[in-house]
């Protein structure tokens, strides 16, 4: 692999003991209908290992319809750095985090999910990074909790695993390529509001590096949240995002030529782009497969593998609750790109997502 062997940049991430040294910081929780999870995601940031002078939090509530609001003012009430923005009429994530940015003044902003949990060290950990004034964005690592051993659970777990290996080694040679959305910090001064039909866990990173600063991944700012248990969630989830990252590509494709933006044009290309189109090669080895059958035995090989590997999926499919990594990461991967090509479909005839129901199990 390209990014092992090319050097290192050097990023200066020193957290220091003098909270005087720490910046001032804003988290904001975009939420639609959390009432069962909002109380302890404030609970937790507000229990952070940080300097409580310089902490805030912004809940912005996309026209919540559950009783999301009252828990929320509910908490502010006793706690001045705790406060509600209400968005009316409901417009999506991406919307609400350009409200809310409206009203922040702190130099580093959070980003955070309405039911992710932070280790209590996270916080400083993100925000040491910004010690380096190449640094203008800052993701953390994302550890998907996965306690029920089901294929859906293993398979989003090796799937993160692997996203985040290659974050690290990104991370070390050029600039991470996307996001989590759930445990990130950007600097105000350069955040730049996103269309609401925008994937702002992709398309913000994008903006960043376009001004010029690294977007830089930090293992050590860890993230805590549930993975889905079903099957028709986790297709949804993934279909969602992959149209919405179609769309992230083709509005900054600019970013594609290696002549302005060089090594990251590549990384962009590879992590990105061909992933997204895994499926198409995956069509068409099975197609070649078929129609040379008779060719050869290593085409009747590679169609037997083939048909195993499908046999394989579909007992993942049919058994959830199947606690076979191996069949776990077959159905997965099957899974992820039978979602990127429905998705591709959309795409084509011009589908654009900005709202969307909170991630069910």
């Amino acid at each position: 692999m390209l990014l092992l062997v090319l050097p290192a940049k050097k990023t200066a991430s020193d957290s220091g003991d003098d909270p005087a040294s720490f910046p001032e910081v804003t988290i904001i929780i975009p939420a639609f209908n959390e009432e069962d999870v909002i109380a302890e995601t404030i609970k937790n940031k507000l229990d952070l290992d940080y300097p409580q002078d310089k902490l805030s939090i912004i809940v912005v509530s996309d026209e919540s319809m559950d009783n999301t609001d009252t828990i929320v003012n509910d908490i502010a009430a006793t706690d001045d750095r705790v406060k509600l923005i209400r968005q009316v009429p409901r417009e999506g994530k991406t919307a609400g985090l350009n409200l809310a940015m409206k009203q922040c003044s702190s130099e580093i902003v959070v980003f955070c999910d309405a039911n992710g949990i932070y280790d209590r060290g996270a916080l400083q950990q993100l925000t040491a990074v910004f010690k380096d004034p190449d640094v203008g964005y800052v993701t953390g690592k994302m550890i998907y909790v996965n306690s029920e051993g089901n294929v859906i659970g293993d398979g989003c777990s090796a799937y993160m695993k692997y996203e985040n290996i290659l974050r690290e080694l990104e991370s070390k040679v050029s600039s991470v390529v996307g996001v989590d959305g759930g445990v990130d910090a950007i600097r105000r001064e350069i955040y730049q509001p996103m269309r609401s039909d925008q994937l702002p866990d992709f398309v913000l990173p994008l903006k960043v590096i376009r001004q010029g600063y690294r977007v830089v991944y930090q293992s050590t700012a860890l993230l805590k949240e549930k993975s889905l248990s079903n099957s028709q969630s986790e297709f949804s989830m993934r279909a969602r995002v992959s149209l919405r990252a179609f769309w992230a590509m083709w509005d900054m494709k600019e970013l594609f030529n290696p002549v302005a933006y060089r090594l990251f044009s590549v990384q962009l290309f590879s992590h990105k782009l061909l992933r997204y189109f895994a499926f198409a090669p995956i069509i068409l080895v099975f197609l070649a497969s078929l129609a040379l059958i008779g060719e050869g035995g290593i085409y009747l090989l590679a169609l037997v593998v083939q048909l195993v590997l499908y046999v394989v999926a579909w007992n993942g499919y049919k058994n959830q609750d199947s606690n076979n990594r191996l069949v776990a990461l077959v159905y997965y991967f099957f899974l992820i790109n039978a979602a990127a090509a429905y998705a591709f479909f959309n795409f084509l005839q011009g589908k654009k997502i900005a709202l969307w129901k909170p991630r069910l199990g």
